[in-house]
């Protein structure tokens, strides 16, 4: 073998490294709330298309079938939804090595028009400085809303994208398609 060769064969795998998906390292996180288990179930079927890891955000207080009542005002849903401060304790263990991640698949239910002030609990953990946050949210019916905008405080440098609203738990294939698109 011949230094030319060899030096092919190197810029060959620099190369295949850089464009080639199939050869790129790129670790891929979703990171989930649930209050009801839909979104758990979408997050699970979402990281097993896609092989990343997952982490489900706990809170220190579960959520009771009457904090969720959004009907009711003075639900603890409706209370820390009012508040922007509002930042719910998250339970459980941290993630040890966040700087792994390249892209963060962030789910969680849409309350109000936004993600529950949880996520931005779980944005300040961390540094996401650089990494790819791309929003899927579960919702009876409405959009994102405000919500990039009220997340992007909560994570300065990150790119945060909406990826999809899903408004069934039956939308497995739909949500493989979006997450590619960012991997």
């Amino acid at each position: 073998m011949n230094l030319e060769s060899t030096g092919r064969r190197k810029l060959i795998v620099v190369i295949r490294h850089i464009y080639n998906k199939e050869y790129m390292i790129m670790k891929t996180l979703v990171a989930y709330f649930t209050a009801t288990g839909t979104t758990g179930v979408i997050a699970t079927e979402l990281a097993k298309a896609i092989n990343a890891d997952t982490y489900e955000i706990v809170p220190v207080e579960p959520y009771t079938n009457d904090d969720l009542n959004w009907r009711d005002k003075s639900s603890r849903s409706s209370i820390e939804m009012k508040d922007e401060s509002s930042r719910p304790a998250i339970g459980g263990e941290k993630i040890e090595n966040m700087n792994q991640y390249d892209v963060v698949f962030l789910l969680a239910p849409n309350w109000w028009g936004i993600y529950p002030h949880i996520m931005n609990t779980f944005l300040e953990s961390y540094d996401f400085s650089g990494k790819k946050i791309v929003l899927i949210g579960t919702s009876g019916m409405s959009g994102f809303g405000k919500t990039v905008d009220k997340l992007k405080v909560s994570a300065p440098g990150a790119d945060i994208v909406e990826g999809i609203m899903v408004h069934s738990s039956k939308f497995t294939d739909k949500i493989k398609k979006v997450a590619e698109k960012y991997l």
